[in-house]
C-alpha cells in the first residue's frame, strides 16, 4: 500500500516501548476475561507503535500566481502480512526489538502510527488488509477489520460533545406516534449517496423528558464526518423544540439492544 504521510511530528521509533501494552497482553492471553481484553483493547487504543516501511521523497510541482514551486512529497510502502489464506494485514510492532524479528525488515524505516491512522487505512477500500497484527513473531494479537472498525466507531462517538447518549444511559425506547415521512426520505437519499452506510434504523428515545429520534447507523467510515452530514441533512425537518434528533453507531452494543428486532428504513441494496 502507498499514502503519503506527514512523519515531522511522529515520536522516534527507538523510543517507542509500550510496557503497558505488552502487559496488557500478557494478562489477556493467560486469562481471557472481559476485563483483561477491555484493558487490553484500551491500552492499544492509547498506545504508539511502530510500523516497518519503504519512505522516499518524489519530487512535485505545484503553481502558485504563475510560478512553479518544486518540493518533495513523501512515500510510504508498507509491506503486508499474510496468512495461509493469502489474506492480508498490517503488522505493527511495540517496539524496535519486536520488529526486527520480522526477517527482512531489519534496514526498513519506521514510521510511528497509532491506533486511529491504524484503523483509517484498514477502512481504506484500497488497502486491501483485513486488519493488523501486533508483534506478530512474538506474543501475538490480531485485530480483524470488523474489531478495528466497532472499536474506532465508538471511540469516536464517545469523544463527540454533541452526545446524549451514552452506553448505559437510563432511557425509555418506543415507536414514533407519528411516522415522520419526509425525514425519513431525506435521510433515505443521504444514505444512499453515502456507500459506507449498510443500514439505518429509526426508535424514539426519552432521557430525563426529552423526546428524541434516534436513528442507529450501520456504517464503514469517519463517525464524525458521517454524522455531522446526516444532521444536517435531517436538520430541515426536524423541530427541536418538539423532537430532536441523536444518533449512534450499530457497533455499540446499546445501539443493537435499542434496535433488536427492528426492521432498517434504509438497507443499502447488494
Amino acid at each position: 500500500m502507498r499514502l503519503e504521510i506527514d512523519n515531522s511530528k511522529n515520536t522516534p521509533a527507538e523510543e517507542i516501548q509500550n510496557p503497558e501494552v505488552k502487559e496488557a497482553i500478557d494478562a489477556m492471553q493467560e486469562e481471557g476475561s472481559k476485563e483483561n481484553i477491555d484493558k487490553m483493547i484500551t491500552a492499544v487504543v492509547n498506545a504508539k507503535f511502530i510500523l516497518p516501511a519503504k519512505v522516499r521523497n518524489i519530487p512535485s510541482a505545484t503553481t502558485n500566481n504563475g510560478h512553479t514551486v518544486m518540493g518533495n512529497q513523501t512515500q510510504v510502502q508498507f509491506r503486508m502480512l499474510e496468512n495461509n489464506n493469502h489474506e492480508k494485514f498490517f503488522g505493527v510492532f511495540t517496539d524496535v526489538e519486536e520488529m526486527n524479528k520480522w526477517q527482512g525488515n531489519e534496514e526498513a524505516q519506521k514510521v510511528v502510527t497509532d491506533f486511529d491512522s491504524i484503523s483509517q487505512m484498514i477502512m481504506d477500500p484500497q488497502s486491501g488488509a483485513l486488519g493488523f497484527v501486533i508483534n506478530a513473531f512474538g506474543k501475538s494479537v490480531v485485530f480483524p477489520k470488523p474489531m478495528v472498525i466497532s472499536i474506532k466507531q465508538q471511540k469516536d462517538y464517545m469523544a463527540r460533545e454533541e452526545n446524549t447518549l451514552k452506553n448505559g444511559a437510563q432511557v425509555k425506547f418506543g415507536e414514533p406516534e407519528e411516522y415522520p415521512i419526509e425525514l425519513m426520505g431525506a435521510l433515505i437519499n443521504h444514505f444512499k449517496a453515502n456507500p459506507g452506510v449498510n443500514a439505518a434504523f429509526l426508535r424514539m428515545v426519552e432521557q430525563d423528558g426529552e423526546m428524541k429520534y434516534f436513528i442507529v447507523i450501520d456504517f464503514i467510515g469517519d463517525t464524525e464526518m458521517l454524522f455531522n452530514s446526516t444532521a444536517e441533512a435531517a436538520k430541515p425537518f426536524l423541530d427541536e423544540d418538539e423532537i430532536g434528533l441523536t444518533m449512534m453507531p450499530f457497533s455499540m452494543e446499546f445501539a443493537r439492544n435499542a434496535v433488536n428486532g427492528v426492521e432498517p428504513f434504509y438497507k443499502k441494496e447488494a
